[in-house]
């Protein structure tokens, strides 16, 4: 199972919805997690919770998120904490302007939860080496996160990008049960051309490479439910 993590994400993001979703993934990948919904708050907190990564959404009240990142970067005692924008922008030179002012890294609404997640690990990999775990295991199966390699008892297992995020989510949480809708939100994030028969017909690959060389299915099926990662059968 993944290792607990120390690390704290503070999360400033002004819409609800979008502020529960994003510190319930973090948490379920086991981030700490403090949250802002607004500029000015942000800037409080992140003396008080001295967070370790920043994820930080472009358009605040109050004050704005790359004002707060730029406040952040010019102030020695904050300097040195990632920040990633997160923001509806997406021409060139709003990116470009986000990573002048000091973002470490910039994704862009629409995004896959499951993407955002790698990436804030990814950024801790670097900054903060011992804070984030690299690798996901569970029933002789393992995932580096780092070399994007899995193993099952040691044999290498041959996956795609997807089934590799499907696999990884999976892997964050053995035993729960992911519904269709969730593991669309996870892995797709919300692209528009992607329904719910495209999640079974990649758990299906997923599943049938796992279970080479005469391995146990440990992907069970919920009927009405979802799909679990589990070495009971339903």
């Amino acid at each position: 199972m993944i290792s607990p993590t120390s690390a704290m994400i503070l999360v400033v993001e002004d819409e609800l919805a979008q502020l529960e979703l994003l510190t319930y993934n973090l948490k379920a990948a086991g981030f700490q997690t403090a949250t802002a919904g607004d500029g000015e708050e942000a800037l409080v907190l992140v003396e008080e919770v001295e967070p370790d990564l920043i994820v930080l959404d472009w358009m605040l009240p109050k004050v704005s998120g790359i004002e707060v990142c730029r406040t952040l970067k010019r102030q020695s005692q904050t300097q040195d904490i990632p920040i990633m924008m997160l923001t509806a922008r997406g021409e060139e030179a709003d990116r470009v302007r986000g990573l002048d002012t000091g973002a470490d890294d910039y994704i862009t609404k629409p995004y896959s939860l499951n993407e955002l997640v790698a990436r804030v690990r990814a950024i801790l990999r670097r900054t903060r080496p011992g804070s984030v775990s690299q690798t996901l295991s569970y029933g002789g199966i393992k995932l580096d996160l780092e070399e994007h390699k899995v193993t099952r008892e040691g044999v290498g297992v041959k996956l795609g990008p997807t089934e590799f995020r499907l696999l990884s989510t999976f892997l964050e949480r053995p035993g729960r049960v992911w519904s269709r809708e969730s593991l669309l939100d996870r892995v797709w994030g919300r692209e528009k051309d992607v329904d719910l028969r495209t999640v079974d017909v990649h758990v299906g690959r997923l599943r049938k490479a796992l279970s080479l060389n005469d391995h146990p299915d440990v992907i069970r099926t919920v009927r009405g439910a979802g799909y679990a990662l589990d070495k009971d059968e339903d």
